[in-house]
């Protein structure tokens, strides 16, 4: 009697599952970005490859190049570097150790 009843129910229907949009990162600076770049990125506290990558509209490989440059000339200071994650700071900003 349970196997009738049951019957009569129609399949359960799956979800396609969520589908995340599609970054569309720049893969090479354009005199725009790259003037905002060299204006905004050193006043920013923290700054990682990531913040770059997420404010700037540019792929993580660019971003990576993008602050070796900063820092070579000065304009930020790298703080912590482990592994691929690196961190760096204003240039500006006091250095507290001793």
């Amino acid at each position: 009697m349970a196997g009738k009843a049951s019957a009569g129910k129609t399949k359960k229907k799956w979800s396609k599952g969520k589908v995340q949009d599609k970054a569309n990162n720049a893969v090479y600076f354009n005199a725009e970005t790259l003037a905002k770049l060299e204006k905004e990125v050193p006043t920013y506290k923290l700054i990682t490859p990531s913040v770059l990558v997420d404010r700037m509209r540019i792929n993580g490989s660019l971003a990576r190049r993008a602050l070796r440059e900063l820092e070579a000339r000065g304009a930020i200071r790298l703080v912590s570097a482990h592994n691929s994650q690196l961190l760096y700071t204003r240039a500006s900003a006091a250095v507290t150790e001793a």
